[in-house]
């Protein structure tokens, strides 16, 4: 509604002030010389008897009159039209507080009839209004400047909620109403590019609050939730096709991707945690300079230790760790970005690589002890399949 209101009142100024600044220009002729003026002739006799009262025409009369005549059109028009800027200043502001983003509003109206005017042939070169909406124009920037500094700052410092369980954050959702919002002022609007500016710095508060994410006020993993929001990110900045947030979307991809792998080798260090802190001591002896047909022969890594640990991972409690692990990562991911699929198959390959690690450094470091697992890949491949297909 503000933004019709603003757009009758652009409409009806033009033509209002537009014909004042002929008829000054054609009665007074400002721009001569005042000793070459044709100054028409005015009878003195009284335009009024006594006692009767000016109409409005006669003030108007005298005040053309008595106006000195060597005075620049933009001059004049300022005298007569002295309250049409503070006046337009009010009605901006007012505008402005409508909606919560009004602001935009204002400075796609301005701006596009600003432009207008300067690209219209009826329009004067040096018009009156244009100045004033010019003067509107900076000050309808600066407002939504001054808003977007607030609502970056606003993003960046805002407390998370008391132990928050995940899902897309708020600072997210807030960024996303915002373009959803702009870009659809702005869709037929002749320029954008304080639009873009405020898309880039808005973009950046939004990352800088996702990776500043604490787990202390987080009840589930850090990296999944980051996962999440930067995955959310991604796919709104896909559907939304922006060029100046190309960059940013590349950026959301790869933190999207960073933190899934995070998120599933910490939780993937939990079905098989004995067997991978066993190995990580393997890996760190024979980095130490142990040779690889020694490690059997360190206390800690012998033979009989590994077996130990292996008899602990028989394969039936293996598919039981992968059955409890799917329901808790089914538990906290969002259901609305749809990232189960996305994870579990990530997992899968993961605990394969680990896996197939573990193989290796069993062939090298236990070379001819007949030592095995008691599950291969087919089995593990399996153990994830009936999983997915059971839920």
């Amino acid at each position: 509604v503000s933004k019709q209101m603003l757009e009758q009142v652009l409409r009806e100024l033009q033509p209002l002030c537009t014909a004042e600044q002929q008829f000054i220009e054609k009665f007074f002729q400002p721009s001569q010389d005042p000793a070459d003026l044709q100054v028409p002739e005015v009878s003195v006799r009284p335009m009024f008897s006594p006692g009767q009262c000016p109409s409005p025409f006669h003030y108007l009369l005298f005040l053309l009159l008595f106006l000195r005549l060597e005075e620049p059109t933009t001059r004049l028009l300022s005298e007569i039209f002295s309250c049409l800027e503070p006046e337009l200043r009010g009605f901006l502001d007012v505008c402005n507080k409508v909606h919560p983003f009004g602001c935009l509003q204002v400075l796609v109206t301005l701006n596009d009839s600003v432009f207008e005017m300067w690209g219209s042939s009826s329009a004067l070169p040096s018009s009156f209004l244009n100045a004033v909406l010019g003067n509107m124009l900076l000050l309808a920037k600066s407002s939504f400047n001054k808003y977007i500094g607030t609502l970056c700052k606003e993003i960046e410092e805002a407390k998370m909620p008391s132990k928050m369980k995940g899902g897309i954050l708020p600072s997210v959702s807030r960024f996303e109403e915002f373009v959803d919002f702009s870009e659809e002022v702005f869709r037929t609007a002749r320029r954008r590019g304080e639009l873009d500016k405020a898309h880039l710095r808005l973009a950046g508060s939004v990352f800088n609050s996702i990776n500043s994410l604490s787990s202390a006020n987080l009840k589930v993993n850090t990296d999944m939730v980051m996962m999440e929001n930067f995955h959310h990110i991604h796919c709104f900045l896909c559907q939304k096709k922006i060029h100046c947030l190309e960059g940013k979307k590349r950026e959301a991809k790869q933190m999207y991707s960073e933190h899934m792998e995070k998120y599933v080798i910490k939780y993937l260090g939990q079905p098989l945690e004995k067997l991978n802190h066993f190995f990580e001591g393997v890996k760190a002896r024979v980095a130490q300079g142990v040779k690889e047909e020694e490690v059997s022969f360190q206390l800690a890594y012998s033979k009989q230790e590994l077996r130990k640990v292996i008899e602990k991972y028989p394969g039936k409690e293996v598919k039981r760790a992968l059955e409890t692990l799917y329901r808790k990562i089914h538990k906290y991911l969002s259901p609305e970005e749809n990232l189960l699929p996305v994870v579990w198959h990530a997992m899968e390959q993961e605990f394969i690589r680990q896996y197939q690690e573990f193989e290796d450094l069993i062939q090298r470091c236990y070379a001819g002890s007949g030592i095995a697992m008691d599950f291969t890949t087919e089995d593990l491949l399996s153990y994830f399949n009936s999983i997915t297909l059971s839920h």
